[in-house]
């Protein structure tokens, strides 16, 4: 990779159920089992070799990376399944162009640094091949408008895999809203509220070692990762909060985000986790642009208000950092307490979250968690992997269709814009082209695993 080019620019149900309906078919001919290459196995993409490894539906035919460290480990993981080893295809940024050519496939997952993603995603879409992509979709905003374009004319389907949008209490969470028993929704929260210094920062293999460095001299993620917050300012990673915030909103399905204004805190912590680490190691000298708390603020068509946070770069425990409020009560993730008027325990006082979640438990989850335990992210990989491998196999479109997948991904370009603007208030796309005033949710509608 050129890190010198690499970026040019900055209805109720009874309790504990819901509703399930079918989808429209997509296509005709429908596939026993399909034919699933992979583009880009480095961390992220083997854990989803590995589901797929253990599904006799899905036969994975091709991987691709540059890196002979990532084939090896891939290698590794058919070996210990008594797989037959896929065809591999390396040797430049180009070879996955090679791969479409030559493979006949039905799907590809991408996992690569995000800078690939864009087109990637269009040459395997104008090869006719299923598209399940790792966040985010594109760099700018016209990356995100090449991806509905491409979509929308060879009508091939795209899907961002935002695995927190299938986490068990998130589920059971929409599950409750679509109940109504938060009543009328009126704010929600998210983020991305992880400690990365060690992800971003790294030249250790199992699986981050810590240390200073990035790019050349980094391993996985800070070989790539890391530039982003040296350049840029903004929300780097806006799908794990905004993905589930998009479901409870209804957002393209009745309902859009109309305005997005973003600020960003003064960039330290990734200067003081170095200095701390390695004293007077030079990289502690960098100019980081990312601040270390980028908060967005949103509103929708239907009077709704949405916050979204990235908090990378300073000592913490993990959060998304969800909050669903309505007139009838509260759920909020960080204290696990939820809040519902006239049923919770005590008056103005939280009830644990866990009995709630217990209750209303979704019936997807109620179906599968056999076979989702033992994945990755608590099973949430499962389910999103599982709802890809669905969709294709039933040649149909993905629960999180294209539109859904570029608007939550697009916060990425317009946070950097405002702040760049001096937080400046911007008209959010609509991807749709109105489609979204007539769209009916879909999202774990289905009994079939979607």
């Amino acid at each position: 990779m050129d890190r010198k080019t690499f970026i040019k620019t900055g209805g109720i149900a009874a309790a504990g159920s819901t509703i399930l309906r079918p989808q429209n078919i997509f296509a005709k001919t429908k596939k026993d089992v399909i034919r699933l290459g992979f583009i880009g196995v480095g961390m992220r993409g083997r854990n989803h070799v590995a589901i797929a490894l253990n599904r006799d539906d899905v036969n994975v035919v091709s991987i691709c990376d540059t890196q002979e460290d990532s084939l090896a480990r891939c290698r590794k993981q058919f070996k210990e399944k008594n797989k037959k080893a896929p065809k591999e295809y390396t040797g430049g940024l180009d070879a996955y162009k090679r791969m479409l050519e030559s493979e006949k496939l039905d799907a590809v997952i991408i996992s690569t640094p995000w800078q690939f993603h864009h087109e990637q995603a269009i040459d395997s879409m104008k090869a006719g091949i299923y598209v399940g992509c790792e966040v985010i979709a594109g760099l700018t905003l016209d990356e995100h408008w090449d991806i509905v374009k491409t979509s929308e004319q060879t009508g091939v389907p795209y899907m961002c895999l935002e695995n927190v949008a299938y986490r068990r209490d998130v589920m059971a969470i929409l599950n409750m809203v679509r109940q109504g028993l938060f009543g009328e929704i009126i704010h929600l929260e998210g983020g991305y509220q992880h400690d990365l210094r060690e992800v971003l920062f790294n030249n250790g293999k199992q699986p981050y070692g810590g240390g200073v460095e990035f790019g050349d001299k980094g391993y996985s993620e800070a070989q790539w990762r890391t530039q982003f917050n040296i350049d840029l300012d903004g929300d780097l990673y806006p799908t794990h909060g905004l993905g589930p915030a998009m479901h409870f909103a209804n957002i393209n399905h009745g309902n859009r985000i109309t305005k997005v204004v973003s600020f960003s805190s003064k960039a330290r912590g990734l200067s003081d986790y170095i200095e701390k680490t390695s004293p007077g190691h030079p990289n502690a000298n960098i100019d980081f642009k990312n601040g270390d708390v980028t908060t967005s603020l949103m509103t929708c068509a239907n009077g709704e208000t949405i916050e979204i946070k990235h908090d990378v770069h300073l000592p913490r425990p993990y959060s998304i950092g969800l909050r669903v409020q309505g007139t009838d009560g509260i759920w909020m993730d960080l204290n696990k307490g939820i809040y519902i008027e006239g049923k919770a325990a005590k008056s103005h006082a939280w009830d644990n979250a866990d009995e709630w979640i217990k209750k209303y438990d979704h019936p997807l989850w109620a179906k599968y968690e056999h076979l989702a335990t033992g994945s990755g992210h608590g099973g949430m990989d499962w389910f999103v992997d599982n709802a890809f491998f669905e969709s294709v196999k039933q040649q149909r479109q993905t629960p999180i269709d294209v539109y859904d997948s570029v608007t939550m991904s697009a916060l990425f370009p317009l946070s950097i814009q405002s702040v760049k603007e001096g937080n400046k208030t911007l008209d959010f796309p609509d991807f749709t082209n109105g489609k979204w005033k007539t769209s009916k949710p879909v999202f774990a509608l289905d009994d079939s695993g979607f």
